[in-house]
């Protein structure tokens, strides 16, 4: 139930409060808190981020922690070292330096006489991993966390080693991280903005040649990934996410592995806060975080202990579209854990198709753009990123249909393929897909998995393929809800190549198939929402003013001459003024993947980002550009990175990079 207005607290916003850590550096944040916590402390909610509080995070700030400031909280948006308004230089994602820098900040919370001395942390991608993180670290603070669109395993379920494959999102995010990061703090709030600017652009690290140099899952990926030791997390945890993001493997394991409170809930959207995300239904995503903060933060009894320990968004089976404003469904439940107690179906391959018997004997030497309507590895951007109809990739796989459903299915948790192959290349991968078809034929995807043929035995070990021998392997696919409509069909997709969402092996390889099964978990039909929440709710949008609109473009590119094929994606972010203080900010960003069908060694990503800051006749802007391409033996990368004041150049720096690969 939405609090009554007139009931509401009146708040105070400081917009640039410094936290002075140990070692002197300065963080900036903003708060927001009741007028009268230093008379009636209220507990401190943290979100803690590289990706600038003064314009970076504003839109969504504005909708989220008023909300939580008038219903009681001190709300807290802090810039990470070295971004932003803080001091310092930031070296990597998730050091311990960063996690260190958090802790600091919520014994400095607590210590606040306007704090009650209870802390959460909440974020999503960034944030709701270093809320993970940082709760395995378990500051006495901190009692309860809400992570949204995060992971437990920085390795294979991030932007980097998808089953043991190279994401192009690895180039592709670190790209952003080289743009994001290059721009000055707010020239309004510092007088030293400009010495602070140049030593974060001289120092900024190129993050893909960081990533690249740890191609198996060692050490570096191990810290910072809670799948380590779960029960280091003794925060109460609500877990966050969505079917069209990238991380929807998270939520249930969460569910499944920890010891502390913990509840999960799942729904269709994209990477963003569920109050606002699309696809919709949207729901009351502020009223359930705030029925979590009053159980943990301040011992108010609200069943929040009651609740299932996974919520899921049953999506009904729709044909393939690049975009959906809505999914139609309904909201499940699950009481005792996720999905692993429910029942399975194992259904055999075979040359009839997928569950029918008979001998299996199938080759596969797909195309190297076979991919291109696999859509973005996370959809962020409200462009058209979704995976498109499949039957171009299915035309260059092997593909294993069902007879027609008799009956609708319901798909609820992660299907699992094993198969008996052998290749003739001592490097190979594979990429499985789950598809819906529809009676004409389309094709939609349901969920996928891709795996790293020299990682069968496990990601800190790759071991090179002995061509002809015979490999039990087994690619589990990405968790989801999805009904599967009585009369459609389910098709597995098999093919040797999958861009551009990931890196092609060396070598172009056929794989031989000689046995197979596909598991599919299933649940029970049920037509009715099992479970209802608050419709959404939100504070005041940010206000600006809209100097240049935003767009987006995906577009496939066929070379007549050359044979060599693009995916080309074009995103302009825009360009508003703060309505409030009055600065400018805005950006837009470039990529072009290609390939030739033919060749894998062909394949080269680019990615070009522009940073555009403004404020009192000063105009600044960063431009970034980054490519990767590779040989037989090693990735080759070159960065570069130009500042401009007033359209004169002021810094410019370039960054090569020749990394041996490590079995991809």
């Amino acid at each position: 139930m939405t609090q009554a207005k007139n009931s509401l607290a009146e708040i105070e916003e400081v917009p640039d409060q410094g936290i002075i850590l140990s070692d002197g550096c300065r963080l900036s944040a903003r708060i927001w808190r009741p007028v009268d916590a230093p008379q009636h402390p209220v507990p401190a909610i943290l979100e803690y981020l590289p990706y600038r509080k003064r314009d970076g995070t504003t839109a969504r700030d504005a909708l989220t922690h008023p909300w939580f400031a008038k219903r009681g909280y001190a709300c807290i948006r802090v810039d990470m070292r070295g971004n932003g308004d803080s001091q310092g230089l930031m070296e990597d994602e998730y050091t311990q330096q960063e996690l260190d820098d958090a802790v600091e900040v919520i014994e400095w919370l607590a210590q606040q006489p306007w704090c009650s001395g209870a802390v959460g942390m909440m974020g999503i991608s960034w944030g709701g991993f270093n809320a993970l993180q940082v709760a395995a670290l378990h500051p006495a603070p901190l009692k309860a966390i809400i992570t949204l669109c995060s992971t437990a395993d920085r390795y294979a379920d991030d932007i980097h080693y998808k089953g043991g494959c190279l994401l192009n999102e690895n180039l592709g995010w670190g790209a952003t991280m080289w743009s994001y990061s290059s721009r000055p703090p707010d020239p309004a709030l510092r007088d030293d903005w400009r010495e602070m600017w140049l030593q974060r652009l001289t120092a900024e690290p190129f993050l893909p040649s960081v990533w690249l140099r740890h191609q198996t899952r060692d050490a570096y990926w191990r810290h910072g990934s809670v799948c380590e030791d779960p029960g280091a997390i003794r925060a109460a945890t609500l877990a966050v996410g969505g079917w069209g993001d990238a991380y929807k493997n998270t939520v249930p394991w969460l569910v499944e592995n920890l010891t502390a409170p913990v509840k999960g809930i799942v729904g269709p959207w994209v990477h963003k806060y569920p109050h606002f995300a699309v696809p919709e239904p949207r729901i009351g995503f502020l009223q359930e975080a705030l029925r979590w903060w009053d159980r943990w933060l301040k011992g108010k009894k609200t069943g929040v202990e009651q609740d299932p320990a996974y919520r899921a968004y049953l999506m009904d089976g729709v044909r393939p579209a690049r975009w959906y404003a809505e999914r139609p469904g309904h909201w499940i439940t699950e009481d005792a854990s996720a999905t692993s107690h429910l029942p399975t179906v194992t259904l055999p391959l075979s040359e009839a198709g997928l569950g029918k018997d008979g001998p299996l004997d199938t080759k596969i030497r797909s195309p190297h753009h076979c991919g291109m309507d696999g859509g973005e590895y996370c959809a962020i951007w409200l462009g058209p990123d979704m995976p498109g109809d499949q039957r171009a990739d299915d035309a260059l796989s092997a593909c294993f249909d069902t007879t027609p459903l008799t009956a609708d299915l319901d798909i609820v948790g992660a299907p699992r393929l094993r198969l008996k192959l052998s290749v003739d290349k001592p490097q190979a991968q594979i990429a499985v897909r789950l598809n819906q078809i529809h009676p004409d034929g389309a094709a939609t995807r349901i969920t996928y998995g891709v795996l790293n043929l020299t990682h069968t035995e496990g990601h800190s070990s790759p071991k090179t393929l002995i061509p002809g021998q015979v490999y039990d392997i087994e690619v589990v696919l990405d968790h989801v809800a999805y009904r599967v409509p009585k009369d459609h069909s389910l098709r597995v997709a098999v093919s040797s190549a999958y861009w551009p969402l990931i890196w092609p092996s060396p070598e172009t390889a056929e794989l031989h198939l000689t046995g197979g099964t596909f598991t599919i978990p299933q649940r029970d039909r049920s037509d009715r929402d099992e479970w209802q929440f608050a419709p959404p709710d939100a504070d005041s949008p940010w206000q600006v003013t809209q100097l240049r609109e935003a767009t987006h473009a995906r577009r496939v590119e066929t070379d007549m001459t050359t044979g060599v094929i693009d995916l080309v994606i074009e995103d302009d972010f825009g360009l508003v003024e703060d309505a409030d203080h009055g600065l400018v900010s805005g950006g837009t960003a470039f990529e072009r993947w290609s390939i030739h069908p033919d060749d894998p060694l062909s394949a080269r990503g680019r990615c070009e980002w522009v940073q555009e800051t403004r404020r009192d006749g000063i105009q600044l802007r960063t431009e970034a550009n980054c490519e990767m391409w590779s040989d037989r033996s090693s990735f080759h990368l070159r960065a570069t990175l130009d500042a401009f004041e007033n359209d004169v150049k002021i810094f410019s720096k370039t960054v090569e990079d020749t990394i041996p690969r490590d079995q991809m």
